[in-house]
């Protein structure tokens, strides 16, 4: 077979370019790394939340591979594309400190999620399930089926605000107390709504002292906060990497610590005895060019490193939130606590918490001052905007952030 010249030189360019790319993190020079993205100019992009932009040399790489998987198709498939794939699947066990046999590649978090929860098998007509008010809404629903399909119980919680380390400990403690018979916890990492970030690890460990197991929504933390899987101390993980890890859309997997994949059925669409964590996902054919190009987006973000990439992110989120953190009219929703938030944090003016509100206070942004951004409900204490800055972003375009909403305070 004809060596696929292209495909091997867009993978090959990231490499040398890696070296680079470390040096100018090191060196704080962001604006460097900035520039990797081509990021629009039409607005202040304020909504990295939705789904991540690929960098240059990533968006290279995808091309690549969508002309080898577009030329090639089958005689690439049936012969060699399955151990690339797996060869993937390895990279990518390494990056999360975990073993090849304990994660499965997806499409998306939505679908890895859906799984775990849908097809945890421990539970037992009487027991219940709990999630709290900041978790996603498609988990949220999912755990509220449990009802009809399991004849559970199930129990929603408000997480408290503002928020602290121990008042959420506490707050997932009181409600294990409360209902003895909780036999499943859903827990978002990173909450899509806010940004707030739950202590994973404490909570999980008080979840298995109450004899309850955790599925974990990692979609946003993985890539926004430096710690790989185990540290989180829980079986059942599910996560995106075409987030803020930068892989082409249409990639995500899911982690199931290898002691436990039988607690999760194999999907319907496999055979019954199916024993390998392969089983617990059956997505027909995806996006092969999107999960080919992954190792070239882990070694991006390998080269800049998740302590530097977490440290720069929680300065821009700093660079808009302590200037108006003390300002009346503003209510900023994520504490100021750093082991409690990334990059992600919203905010409302002050007493204005209805769907309506928000939506005109992000249109209003919009339209007056060109900074584009996103409303989020679900919360018990009401709506708000969330800001989503991320590696393209500058600190002047968060200076703008706080020159509009001071604006619009009066």
């Amino acid at each position: 077979m004809e060596i696929d010249r292209r495909s091997l030189m867009g993978a090959a360019a990231l490499p040398f370019a890696a070296s680079a790319l470390g040096a100018r993190a090191k060196a704080g020079d962001w604006s460097a790394i900035a520039s990797e993205y081509a990021v629009t100019r039409e607005v202040i992009q304020l909504e990295h939340g939705n789904w991540g932009m690929m960098p240059r040399p990533v968006l290279r790489a995808y091309r690549a591979m969508v002309e080898r998987v577009n030329r090639d198709t089958s005689y690439y498939a049936r012969r060699t594309m399955i151990g690339d794939l797996e060869g993937v699947r390895a990279k990518l066990a390494m990056a999360m400190g975990v073993g090849s046999d304990e994660i499965v590649l997806t499409r998306n978090a939505t679908e890895a999620m859906k799984a775990l929860i849908l097809q945890y098998n421990r539970l037992k007509p009487g027991d219940a399930v709990l999630y709290a008010d900041l978790d996603y809404d498609s988990m949220q629903t999912s755990m509220e089926s449990l009802a009809a399909r399991r004849s559970v119980r199930v129990i929603r919680i408000p997480l408290p605000e503002p928020a602290t380390r121990r008042g959420l400990i506490d707050a997932y403690e009181a409600a294990f107390k409360s209902n003895p018979a909780i036999r499943l916890v859903l827990l978002t990492h990173v909450s899509h709504r806010t940004g707030l970030v739950l202590p994973i690890a404490a909570i999980t460990a008080i979840a298995r002292r109450y004899g309850a197991d955790a599925v974990v929504d990692a979609a946003h933390s993985v890539g926004q906060i430096d710690f790989r899987l185990p540290d989180l101390g829980a079986d059942f993980v599910g996560f995106n990497l075409h987030k803020w890890i930068g892989a082409p859309l249409g990639v995500g997997a899911l982690y199931i610590r290898r002691e436990r994949i039988g607690a999760i059925d194999p999907d319907p669409a496999e055979r019954p005895d199916s024993a390998g964590i392969t089983a617990r996902v059956h997505t027909g054919t995806p996006d092969y060019a999107a999960q080919l190009t992954l190792p070239a987006a882990l070694d991006f973000q390998a080269a800049i490193g998740a302590d530097l990439r977490q440290s720069r992110l929680k300065v821009l989120r700093d660079r808009w939130v302590r200037p108006l953190r003390g300002l009346p009219q503003v209510q900023i929703l994520t504490p100021d606590d750093p082991d409690l938030y990334g990059a992600i944090t919203s905010f409302r003016m002050t007493g204005r918490t209805s769907h309506a509100e928000n939506v005109a206070l992000a249109k209003r942004l919009l339209d007056d001052h060109g900074i584009f951004c996103v409303h989020r409900d679900g919360l018990a204490s009401g709506s708000c905007v969330r800001i989503t800055p991320a590696l393209s972003t500058s600190t002047g375009d968060l200076d703008r952030l706080v020159g509009a909403v001071r604006a619009i305070a009066g």
